[in-house]
């Protein structure tokens, strides 16, 4: 099933996706509280045409986003020069954790922000984003894969300089700026991905592939990254992680690539769909 949030003019609803119509879905506004309800949605008629409405982002978890980084090995080793000496060389034995906070998310063809004067190294990272549907703190790896409700598509749109060398070379503020987490287009149920760890994962820039991967080569599986962010800390439905991006980045080109206003970024994931958002001026 795809569950996706969309507006007709009247405030977000949710909605299943069935080919290129919605079917609302009674009684539901936020995605958060579809998840923590669980079974019992009831769609109303009629359907609507994808042309009628607008697609917003998923789902707005309650808190920040949980954030992997160097999840894929040749994104890590395209990264090295960027590196400070202080920073790890070699991937870690566990996750690189992070956040980005709720307030960055953007839907499908909302404007990303282009971060000027600030900056002009705007860049984009394709990322599986996990939903999760069940609570739970301490989980097993062996267990992780239940606790999940769907996937979605992430793009963590990051700064450049600000993340490697502004505040001490904390990553949060350059992963933060406003409009940096684009997410959609809709939810895809875990029924349909079984297997997280199979799925083809590219980014197109004006229509130039610049990222194409496959899920199966991070470095920390999803059940891993599950099991490792619950140590100690409970996960809540609706709270969503995103896994970590591959090679093909625009910083670690030759020359760098940064994205400028009028860039269109088309983000797709094998069996969950296409995000596809714009750089401009003066978001």
């Amino acid at each position: 099933m795809k569950l996706c949030t969309f507006d007709e003019g009247e405030g977000p609803l949710t909605g299943v996706v069935e080919g290129d119509t919605i079917l609302p879905l009674r009684d539901t506004v936020a995605m958060v509280d579809l998840i923590q309800r669980g079974a019992g949605w009831t769609p109303a008629a009629p359907a609507l045409p994808f042309h009628a409405v607008r697609l917003l982002a998923p789902i707005v978890p309650k808190r920040n986003v949980f954030c992997v980084g160097w999840n894929y090995a040749e994104h890590f080793a395209e990264g090295k020069d960027f590196r400070p000496a202080s920073a790890p060389q070699e991937i870690p034995d566990h996750p690189a954790l992070f956040s980005k906070n709720p307030f960055a998310i953007i839907g499908p063809g909302a404007a990303i922000r282009y971060p000027a004067p600030i900056s002009e190294q705007l860049d984009y990272e394709v990322e599986l984003a996990v939903v999760i549907g069940r609570e739970g703190r301490d989980i097993g790896e062996g267990d992780a894969l239940d606790h999940v409700f769907g996937y979605t598509i992430a793009n963590d749109v990051s700064v450049r300089d600000v993340q490697r060398s502004w505040h001490g070379g904390q990553w949060f503020k350059g992963k933060n700026f406003d409009t940096h987490l684009p997410l959609g287009p809709w939810i895809v149920t875990k029924d349909e991905i079984p297997d997280p760890q199979t799925l083809r994962i590219t980014t197109r820039v004006n229509g130039v592939t610049k990222q194409d991967s496959n899920t199966k080569h991070m470095v920390f599986p999803v059940a891993r990254i599950i099991a490792e962010l619950s140590a100690g800390l409970t996960l809540r439905p609706g709270d969503v992680i995103i896994t970590g991006t591959p090679e093909g980045v625009g910083m670690g080109r030759k020359p760098p690539e940064w994205l400028k206003p009028g860039d269109t970024v088309e983000l797709e994931i094998e069996r969950i769909g296409v995000l596809r958002n714009e750089v401009a001026e003066g978001v």
